[in-house]
């Protein structure tokens, strides 16, 4: 996969392609599902997939104060795109010009002049262009004048609820991970590089792997067990804590992860965490002795989540 940030950095328009729009927040499987018909067209018609996204979501730059929490920061979002097997990543920037394009040169600029659209596979609930004119009607209605077939994916239902990025975000603010995993098609997870800490952990007798989330409209916030991917060749069990760790009067959001039974140096790995069941929220405690007792029960309460689920 080719990720482009910026139509400026599409050097030359491609010859042809099959594309889809959206801001698949989580690639959960809706998302995926459109993924796959727009892959199946394309090697009908031996055409490159190009999957367009927008970054911020245009949700965000009109009502920042309205926008929902991401499921995924960008790194992770191009993660999962390139595990669908796409061929090229558009990301462009949502401004003020582009939030003022309407359909019509939304259409001209980027699917024609510059990725010369044949064939255009877009969701049910699809609107784009200046007070979002553009939807499938419009499309289909001038689909001949712009060169291009439009297939629109139906709804994917599951126990009979449309899957969706807000009934994601839902199921893990009611602490429901299994269902979110159903969801997405995957465990609800994290990713970033171990980087070095406070060692204040250690200190306390469970050190941790340290990962700098920066972001902090992120949707998970407390204390988790979870899996850990990415440093042995099966996952790891461990007992997370993310949020800004007010007990240390912290700011910067981070992910720490006490990985059971485990002692060695993993700085510098990139690694996966996979939230498995929420534990508690994040608490402010008085002292650093409060704080080692609930991390002893934190713990305790992770382990007998495991056995359970073994």
């Amino acid at each position: 996969m080719k990720l482009i940030r910026g139509l400026y950095n599409l050097t030359s328009p491609l010859r042809a392609s099959a594309v889809t729009i959206g801001n698949f927040d989580g690639v959960h499987r809706g998302h995926q599902l459109v993924i796959r018909q727009l892959r199946r067209v394309a090697a009908a018609a031996e055409l490159p997939t190009v999957v367009i996204i927008f970054e911020p979501q245009p949700i965000e730059f009109f009502a920042p104060e309205r926008a929902p929490r991401r499921l995924a920061r960008f790194r992770d979002k191009i993660a999962y795109l390139k595990a669908q097997e796409i061929d090229y990543l558009l990301c462009l920037h949502f401004d003020a010009d582009l939030a003022a394009a309407s359909a019509e040169e939304f259409v001209q600029r980027i699917l024609i002049d510059s990725l010369q659209t044949r064939h255009l596979v877009i969701g049910d609930d699809f609107h784009f262009g200046h007070q979002r004119q553009g939807n499938f009607s419009y499309l289909q209605q001038n689909s001949e004048r712009f060169g291009f077939r439009v297939d629109e994916t139906e709804t994917l239902m599951h126990d009979g609820e449309r899957v969706s990025s807000t009934r994601v975000r839902e199921c893990i603010q009611q602490d429901d991970f299994a269902r979110a995993a159903e969801l997405l098609g995957r465990p609800y997870s994290l990713s970033g590089r171990i980087a070095h800490g406070q060692k204040l952990g250690r200190q306390l007798g469970y050190p941790t792997i340290n990962i700098k989330m920066g972001d902090k409209t992120l949707i998970v916030k407390g204390i988790f067990a979870v899996q850990v991917k990415g440093i042995d060749n099966h996952p790891l069990r461990g007992v997370a804590s993310i949020g800004t760790r007010p007990t240390v009067n912290g700011v910067d959001t981070i992910l720490e992860v006490y990985i059971l039974d485990f002692n060695r140096d993993v700085y510098g790995y990139r690694v996966e965490v996979e939230f498995l069941h929420k534990i508690r929220n994040e608490e402010k405690f008085d002292s650093l002795e409060e704080l080692t007792a609930h991390i002893a029960q934190d713990t305790a309460k992770a382990q007998a989540f495991f056995e359970q689920d073994a």
